[in-house]
């Protein structure tokens, strides 16, 4: 039976860079991979196809998922049509709940491990909703670390406006990797209510 795993991180932990080595290391062993992104990654609304990239270069051409996508018949057709060893999702916090339940029954049904990569909460400290099904019912959760400045344990990701002060209100996503931090919880909650405080 395959796995459904969740690999999260905050930003700028090298999801990305670990999805693809992943990827080819399947491909160097004479296997075949299916790659996914969110839509975020597309190059407009009608690509079939986005770039999983990671900040130290890397690149892969990968399918775009799209809310109202099965993604297990997706995944089978392609399977049936092509063979199938392995399914790796970047961006894993915009998948919808319906999507991780559709990736759960590959593993359980088409035998085929799921690797998912995405962040855990947004820049409010929030689940993302794909994230929380995920920690839910994933048979495997693993966590990449990254530092905070202050060299612990970063957690969090904060959302940075143009004068680089910390955004507190808005939408969820926001894909601009460039308007991110990654930051240990106490640093987060000074600069949340900093923030806040500047926003009043």
């Amino acid at each position: 039976m395959g796995k459904l795993y969740f690999t999260y991180s905050a930003m700028n932990a090298g999801k990305s860079a670990i999805l693809l080595q992943a990827a080819h290391n399947y491909g160097e062993s004479g296997m075949k991979v299916m790659l996914w992104t969110s839509e975020h990654h597309a190059d407009d609304e009608s690509a079939v196809f986005g770039d999983i990239e990671s900040r130290i270069g890397l690149r892969a051409r990968a399918h775009i998922y799209r809310h109202e996508q099965d993604l297990f018949e997706r995944i089978m057709a392609h399977q049936a049509e092509n063979g199938l060893d392995a399914v790796f999702v970047d961006e894993a916090q915009f998948l919808s709940r319906d999507h991780v339940w559709q990736l759960a029954r590959v593993g359980d049904e088409l035998g085929i491990p799921v690797l998912c990569y995405g962040l855990r909460t947004d820049f409010q400290g929030k689940l993302f909703e794909g994230s929380a099904a995920l920690l839910a019912i994933a048979d495997d959760l693993r966590e990449a670390r990254t530092i905070c400045f202050c060299g612990r344990k970063a957690t969090m990701s904060l959302r940075l406006d143009a004068s680089g002060d910390a955004v507190t209100e808005g939408q969820q996503v926001g894909v601009s990797k460039d308007a991110y931090v990654s930051l240990c919880r106490k640093h987060w909650l000074e600069r949340v209510k900093a923030g806040a405080g500047s926003e009043a």
